[in-house]
């Protein structure tokens, strides 16, 4: 159903569910009190809000889960990097987004592999069991030996996998903790290791 003012009500709530994460930042704050008047401000907190419950999302993600048209999308993601709310980076053929000042490199690039299926796969599957193989991966994520070798490539040159002895996840309780605490983004797999990540972290100084 679309409400008088040409908006759908399911794109209004989902934008509303979103919004209420949004608002909630001061940085964002600034930006959505800009743009209250023009009546911009639920779409731009929408998208903050996604963003810190989505960091790493790229640009079509974001358009196509909170149902906005491109132009409109650009335009709030112009706003709030312009308010210094959220950032861009470049992953590849990919623009993705986080909220400014909240992830350093290694966490970045961290993200936007654990937003591709098959990479986030063969993380999460290392975290809960460091001494899995390749062979031991393929099974589990039902994927041939070439694909993990390929993709075990990738995250070693991006600095998120040790293959010297094995494969080992570089800096685990960091990319466990960006599982765990953005685990309904990232599907099952993500939220079956977080129910069991307190057995699982390392606290070691």
């Amino acid at each position: 159903m679309t409400a008088p003012d040409g908006v759908d009500d399911e794109k209004r709530a989902t934008l509303r569910r979103f919004a209420a994460l949004g608002a909630a930042s001061p940085l964002v704050g600034r930006a959505s009190a800009a743009s209250a008047e023009t009546g911009e401000s639920d779409a731009r907190d929408a998208i903050a809000g996604y963003l810190s419950t989505t960091p790493g999302a790229h640009f079509s993600k974001i358009r196509d889960d909170l149902q906005l048209g491109t132009g409109e999308t650009q335009h709030h993601l112009r706003r709030l990097e312009d308010a210094g709310a959220i950032e861009r980076y470049r992953d590849g053929d990919y623009k993705r987004f986080v909220t400014a000042d909240r992830f350093d490199d290694f966490e970045k690039r961290a993200l936007g592999y654990l937003r591709r299926e098959t990479p986030r796969g063969m993380l999460i599957e290392l975290l809960a069991t460091p001494d899995a193989t390749a062979g031991d991966i393929a099974e589990a994520l039902d994927v041939s030996a070439p694909t993990v070798s390929k993709y075990a490539g990738q995250l070693e040159e991006a600095g998120l996998l040790s293959r010297d002895d094995g494969y080992a996840v570089e800096r685990p309780e960091t990319v466990l903790l960006l599982v765990v605490g953005h685990a309904d983004s990232f599907g099952e797999r993500a939220q079956d290791l977080a129910r069991n990540a307190d057995q699982l972290l390392d606290y070691r100084g």
